[in-house]
């Protein structure tokens, strides 16, 4: 183990680098006892040709490990360890570590769906990635995400909010959380039975060039990406294009024609064949049919079977529904104007309101708007 935290601590050896030299000498073992003229043919950057020769990382390579293992429920997996997700390992010039932390083997040997998209996400945005990880990790799907705000956060909470599993990427070391504002997350994801994971040293900060290396293992892990919402540039497409790249699929939610964070995702849907969903059953149709199956309810495994659109549920008084029919998932509704659409007079409409927010129907936002939560 010690010699593969070392290689991935070597300067000037990322993960293509790091597979050159793995086919060439088959173990990290095998790249720290080559000799230097080994080394040099392979045109290596010439201070990680002087770091292997020198084997000048393995020490600090022993003290991460420790460090690593004094951390509750943390640990280091090497490529040729069993215990390395499968999937992962499969890609592209896998990482040759990746730490982990919280009930990771739990997490990843469960079916893994990435949720990706804009932090700047809308009321719709926040909305559809919550709903649609809250119905897959129901139903045993470890959603898997990059702890950013927006998109990913709310795939998380809703992964979190239905008792499932959810798996956090980081683009930092294992025991430095980004954004600092949601150190209370990243508890929460591992008091419940969820997951951080990564391929970066401890404490490793947040520069920008981590984060595409983050979002090759939120694919590299996943049998899929949902894209809910991206901007033109947004860093979501490269994650789709990384999905692509690996062979697998790439979900995307339709958004409004006239908002710049739905331009990447009917851009996926238009041109890189990306597949529409609305429901989570038009994701899990496009696991592996063995898996498929066993998520699947018996009427939908059929494929271009989908479930019908959601409806209000059946035990809403007349109050409840008049204020239902009129609220949106993605256009928030004053108090004022749900009064004068529902015809309910302001204090009864409060208390209808809060009781749908108690049933987690009903979302409150600032100014005192009110959308669906489904």
């Amino acid at each position: 183990m010690k010699e593969w935290i070392a290689l991935n601590m070597t300067p000037g050896v990322g993960p293509r680098a790091a597979a050159r030299l793995l086919e060439r000498f088959g173990s990290a073992e095998g790249v720290f006892g080559a000799l230097r003229s080994e080394l040099e043919r392979l045109r290596l950057r010439p201070e990680a040709i002087e770091s292997i020769a020198l084997r000048d990382r393995m020490g600090a390579a022993a003290v991460e490990l420790e460090r690593v293992r004094a951390l509750a429920g943390a640990d280091v997996l090497a490529l040729d360890d069993g215990a390395y997700p499968q999937l992962l390992r499969e890609i592209p010039d896998p990482p040759v570590t990746l730490y982990v932390r919280g009930e990771w083997r739990a997490c990843l040997e469960a079916p893994c769906v990435g949720v990706v998209g804009s932090r700047r996400c809308s009321t719709y945005g926040q909305n559809v990635a919550a709903q649609l990880a809250r119905e897959l990790a129901a139903r045993g799907v470890t959603i898997i995400s990059g702890l950013a705000r927006g998109v990913d956060a709310a795939a998380h909470r809703g992964a979190l909010e239905a008792g499932g599993r959810t798996a956090a990427v980081l683009g930092t070391g294992i025991d430095e959380v980004y954004p600092r504002d949601h150190r209370r997350l990243a508890g929460e994801i591992l008091e419940k039975g969820g997951a951080l994971v990564t391929q970066f040293p401890l404490g490793t900060p947040p520069v920008a060039e981590n984060f595409p290396y983050r979002n090759r293992i939120i694919s590299g892990l996943s049998y899929g990406i949902i894209v809910v919402e991206a901007s033109e540039n947004s860093g979501s497409l490269i994650t789709a294009r990384l999905a692509l790249e690996q062979g697998r699929e790439v979900y995307a939610v339709p958004g409004n024609i006239t908002s710049g964070n739905s331009f990447g995702t009917n851009y996926l849907i238009k041109g890189s064949g990306a597949k529409l969903i609305q429901t989570w059953q038009d994701v899990v149709a496009e696991f592996p049919p063995e898996i498929a199956a066993r998520i699947l309810p018996p009427e939908l495994k059929g494929e271009g079977k989908r479930r019908p659109a959601a409806a209000a549920p059946a035990d809403l008084t007349e109050a409840e529904r008049s204020v239902w029919s009129v609220l949106s998932l993605d256009e928030p509704a004053h108090i004022d104007a749900l009064a004068e659409a529902s015809g309910l007079p302001v204090q009864e409409l409060a208390g209808v309101l809060l009781g749908l927010e108690l049933r987690e129907l009903v979302r409150q936002l600032p100014g005192r708007c009110f959308v669906k939560k489904l």
